[in-house]
This record gives structure tokens, C-alpha cells and sequence, in this order.
């Protein structure tokens, strides 16, 4: 089920996943991505979890921010906040893949009455400590420090129109969030998987490149928002082996969280997110009854 709420005058779409009425996970989305996905519809039913996402800015049905408004990670985590205050919900667990780890522990960090549990998974760790941005795309970022964020945005979204998938269904399409056609060869091959993938890029991408490049311009071009200290809340960080994201990422990630355990998947690669939500589940829905 997909609502359209307000906030702060700007349309955004919330995504209800999983099994109507049960226990509250909130889920925070990769980049490109959309709320539509599900990493494990079985196991989420299987657990009584009832998703929660939203559409970031300009992805899905999410209006976009302002011409001049920066689409940051903290701007994310912040609507993420006012869409649980509105609809009474919290507190509750949090998990967030690739870039939307970065939504997640900026939710808990800045609204930590809404959040008990963080579950971050395969999320990269700022590039200045763990580099992985490719020196001649942190080049062409770098020449647009400065520029007010109409310009940015246009920029990108014309630069990146050309990653848009022609079919967001084919095989190859799941590589433009990450996924490696090799290093997640054994999760893709897993029944929904590739058409649960499709299914979240056709979403993603149903305003062009728009809701990408603004991720993008947000997560590498302004402050995050939070400090990894600032997350207080008890932290599961869920990384694949076989990932560009892998081990060092997550033990950065380990060392400046106060409160956080790292678990490695030796078989899985970018989508660790669907072979281990069964752990990410167990952990954010400890000690939650289950609904009558």
C-alpha cells in the first residue's frame, strides 16, 4: 500500500510493506532506490513486520525539493521523522541500505526518541576516511563545490540521465544500485529477486534521473547532518564479504559507533540486504510483541 502525505508542503510517498497492523521497522531506501522494496517479503511476513518507507525526494512519487533546496541526508531523515510523528508511530527499529544507512543513522541520531534499534547495511563509509568514489568522478564533484543547488542538480540529473535503465527488469539494470552480477550471483537466482529489484528502479527512476542526482549532490556535496557519535542507539552493521562495500566499511563504521556489532556474510555482496533481513529483522523487532 502507497499513501501521499504533506510535509512541509512537499508531496512524499509512504510505502506500508509487510503485514498490515504488525511490528513497525522503518526501512530507508539505497540510491537509486525507491520504499517499494522489500527485501524479503516471505521473511518480513514470516516475522509480523510492517514496513515503513518512504520515497526520498524526487524518486518515485516524491515531489521534489525546491529548485534551491539541497536534498540532504539529514533533510531525508527529518521528513522520515515527521512521517512517524504523524502517524503515531514510534519507537521502533530503523534500517537503511547502501546510501540509505547514512537516512537511517541520521534519523536516530537527530530523533532518538523515535528510534531504539539501527540496522545499517552495506553502507559506505564517508570517502575521505574508506575511499571508494572513483577519482575522476570526485573531480567532477569537486568542481561543483560552490554552486547554488538548482545549478548542481541540473548538472547532474543530465549527466546521470544516461544511467537511467531502458528496462529496469534486464539483469544488468541491478548493477546501477550496486548489485554485482558475479558477487551476488547465488541472491539474484533466489525467487522475486530481480523482479523486486526491477520493480524498485522502475519506481526509482519513474522522474528520470531527478531523485538520483539529488541524492547524490546531497550525500557528497553538504553535511550529513549527524555524527556517527551521536547515534546512541544499539547498532547492527550487516556487510557482504563478496561486496565493494565490504569489511572496511563496516569496520570504520564499527570503530566511531558507540554501540555497535558488525556481522559479515562471507557468500553475499552488495545484496546482503536480502540474505541476511532475516537477522536484520530478529534484531530491530527484539523485545516488540508481536500484534494480536
Amino acid at each position: 500500500m502507497i499513501d501521499t502525505v504533506s510535509v512541509d508542503g512537499r508531496r512524499v510517498a509512504v510505502h506500508r510493506l509487510g503485514v498490515p497492523g504488525g511490528r513497525p521497522v522503518v526501512f530507508c531506501h539505497a540510491a537509486p532506490g525507491s520504499g517499494l522494496f522489500d527485501p524479503d517479503p516471505d521473511e518480513t511476513e514470516r516475522r509480523g513486520a510492517a514496513i515503513i518507507a518512504t520515497d526520498r525526494p524526487g524518486y518515485g512519487t516524491s515531489e521534489p525539493r525546491a529548485a534551491d533546496d539541497w536534498a540532504t541526508v539529514s533533510g531525508a531523515a527529518d521528513d522520515l521523522a515527521e512521517v512517524l510523528r504523524t502517524q503515531g508511530i514510534g519507537p521502533c527499529g530503523v534500517a537503511g541500505w547502501s546510501a540509505g544507512g547514512r537516512v537511517a543513522m541520521a534519523l536516530a541520531a537527530r530523533h532518538p526518541t523515535l528510534i531504539e534499534r539501527v540496522c545499517v547495511v552495506a553502507t559506505p563509509a564517508p570517502n575521505e576516511a574508506v575511499p571508494w568514489i572513483p577519482p575522476d568522478l570526485q573531480a567532477g564533484l569537486d568542481a561543483l563545490t560552490g554552486l547554488r543547488a538548482a545549478q548542481v542538480n541540473g548538472i547532474l540529473t543530465e549527466q546521470m540521465a544516461g544511467m537511467v535503465p531502458r528496462d529496469p527488469f534486464a539483469p544488468e539494470a541491478a548493477a546501477v544500485v550496486g548489485v554485482d552480477a558475479e558477487g551476488d550471483a547465488d541472491v539474484l537466482t533466489r525467487d522475486g529477486v530481480s523482479r523486486r529489484l526491477g520493480a524498485m528502479l522502475e519506481s526509482a527512476f519513474a522522474q528520470g534521473a531527478t531523485g538520483m542526482a539529488a541524492d547524490v549532490a546531497g550525500y557528497t556535496l553538504r553535511p550529513w547532518g549527524f555524527e556517527p557519535t551521536e547515534v546512541q542507539a544499539k547498532t547492527l552493521l550487516l556487510y557482504g564479504a563478496r561486496d565493494a562495500f565490504g569489511s572496511r566499511h563496516g569496520r570504520w563504521w564499527q570503530a566511531h559507533l558507540p554501540d555497535a556489532r558488525l556481522e559479515m556474510d562471507p557468500g553475499a555482496g552488495h545484496l546482503v540486504v536480502v540474505s541476511l533481513w532475516r537477522r536484520a529483522l530478529s534484531f530491530l523487532l527484539a523485545g516488540r510483541p508481536a500484534q494480536a
